[in-house]
């Protein structure tokens, strides 16, 4: 029951608290770290001195070990706050917060719209570059606007659910393995000449890693939309999610995102630019609307931040449970 309540805490933290640019101006980010890491290994372990199968070893050997590194690393952490009582609590509960990112990410998808708002295309342009790793250059308004949104609700699953979720299983060690196997493939885990063989294990792990959240995201969405946007809108969400969702490259990310589609009415994903490559992909829910604006961003936040609180509500209620 204290497990699933510190993680309750941690989440209202993360809420309210977010990540403040002070504290990270000072200190490196716990990701700024993994990434280091991560970055050491690639440059060592993938060069031409290597095989495409000496890579491909060298990438298994590597996640392992930074896995095994980052559960060391949130065991000890776990004594140590046991040992502290209601003070270790408490600071577990930030570190875990940390690793959760409701606020941030919020916040970088409202920008978007403020840009659009206030500065049309080029406001929205810079503020989405943010985020997204298309070349903003090549999106009009309601392409700027369908980014955003994708954004919102790919992350939603790998940045608030899966931590959640890991945490929930394993705490701690749980947690910063999980933030491990996902930096490691955003960074890693391309299909690229570089990456294809280098970081297959951290992209494969990470596909299974985010199994289940992914799909528990797109019923948190589709609950949310329900809640905030009506009966119609949390059905075409959830029918959207299960009709869609194979639509996507990535085996979970058209779970939350198919669900945005059909909560928003709104056509997502299709044919896209990356570093100069086209990538094309059908729409998702392609019978809704295909003229995204800043509002409809605005609303998808709503939709997120519905959800995020019934991730809260869900786990007080799992405290509850175990608790009787």
């Amino acid at each position: 029951m204290m497990h699933l309540l510190t993680l309750c805490l941690a989440i209202v933290l993360d809420r309210v608290i977010g990540d403040p640019p002070v504290l990270w101006s000072r200190l490196p980010h716990p990701v700024v770290l993994f990434g280091a890491g991560i970055s050491f290994l690639e440059k060592h372990l993938n060069n031409a001195r290597f095989t495409p199968e000496g890579r491909r070893l060298n990438g298994v050997l590597s996640i392992v070990l930074l896995l095994s590194v980052s559960v060391l690393a949130g065991a000890s952490l776990s004594w140590l706050f046991d040992s502290l009582g209601a003070v270790g609590l408490a600071c577990e509960a930030i570190v875990a917060a940390v690793f959760i990112a409701q606020k941030s990410l919020g916040d970088h998808v409202q920008a978007v719209a403020r840009g659009l708002k206030q500065d049309g295309i080029e406001g929205g342009r810079q503020a989405v570059s943010m985020i997204v790793g298309r070349d903003p250059k090549t999106l009009d308004g309601p392409g700027v606007c369908r980014a955003a949104i994708e954004s919102l609700s790919e992350n939603f699953a790998d940045g608030v659910v899966a931590p959640v979720f890991w945490y929930a299983v394993a705490g701690l060690p749980g947690i910063l393995a999980y933030k491990m196997l996902n930096t490691a493939d955003s960074m890693i885990g391309h299909k690229n000449e570089r990456y294809v063989d280098f970081g297959w294990a951290s992209a494969r792990l990470d596909d299974l890693a985010n199994w289940p959240a992914a799909r528990i995201s797109a019923v948190l969405l589709a609950l949310a939309a329900w809640l905030r946007l009506g009966r119609n809108a949390g059905r075409m969400s959830l029918s959207a999610a299960l009709r869609d969702h194979g639509l996507h490259r990535s085996p979970n990310s058209g779970w939350p995102e198919a669900a945005m589609a059909g909560a928003l009415d709104l056509q997502l994903a299709g044919p896209r630019i990356y570093g100069g490559v086209r990538v094309s992909e059908p729409m998702m829910h392609a019978a809704g609307r295909d003229d995204a604006s800043y509002q409809d961003i605005v609303t998808g936040v709503r939709v997120f931040y519905t959800a995020c609180g019934l991730l809260l509500a869900i786990t007080v209620l799992l405290a509850l449970v175990v608790g009787l």
